[in-house]
């Protein structure tokens, strides 16, 4: 009956963790209502699986080697559809999951932790944190051999460079896509981008602060 009491108590501590972090952090601050689900279904499957591998194996040694593995096998997310900050969250809904699942760990403690990971993460993603970087892969309507050239486009379209990299050359379309990191300017510092400086300049669709 104890050992049901404590599974019970982790199971609240952690749909109250992972909603907090998919309904109140990530969804707000993203807005892709594709992953919500993704994130409440891979914290409650792991909380399920190592809770009931805990009640199993005794003292849980199994439950944390099938946490452990669950946690690593985040590296096997390579998509252009994924960000880093949805990888972030990824493997914070998974250690959520582990750490409250833990058996002969107090409530308390389980609490103290999660509510250290979602601060960390709220912290690490929030828009005042190197709120000016972002990270754009652009088309730029010409081809650029000199690096000062290339800089001095990247700066009057998007804002200072802060370094890129050279994706594609096109000598036959006279084009070159550029992934480049930059710092937004400030209001008085120039004009935000506008149909004048978007001319000959095409954005992708994955941007995000970096």
């Amino acid at each position: 009956m104890d050992a049901l009491r404590h599974i019970a108590a982790g199971l609240v501590l952690d749909l109250a963790a992972v909603c907090l972090l998919a309904f109140a952090i990530y969804y707000p601050r993203h807005r892709r209502r594709d992953l919500v689900p993704a994130y409440l279904a891979l914290n409650t499957g792991l909380f399920t699986v190592v809770a009931a591998l805990a009640a199993v194996g005794g003292r849980g040694a199994a439950a944390l080697g099938f946490g452990l593995f669950g946690v690593l096998s985040i590296v096997r997310l390579r998509s252009d559809a994924v960000q880093q900050e949805d990888v972030a969250y990824y493997f914070t809904t998974l250690v959520l999951g582990l750490v409250c699942a833990l058996p002969n760990v107090t409530v308390p403690v389980k609490a103290g932790l999660s509510a250290v990971l979602l601060l960390v993460l709220w912290v690490a993603d929030s828009h005042w944190l190197l709120a000016r970087s972002r990270r754009a892969v652009v088309t730029l309507d010409q081809v650029h051999r000199d690096p000062a050239a290339l800089r001095a486009d990247l700066a009057r379209r998007l804002g200072e460079p802060l370094r890129w990299t050279v994706m594609e050359v096109d000598y036959v379309r006279d084009l070159m896509v550029v992934d480049v990191r930059y710092r937004e300017p400030d209001l008085d510092e120039g004009p935000h981008l506008g149909t004048e400086v978007l001319a000959g300049l095409r954005v992708a669709p994955v941007c995000e602060p970096v």
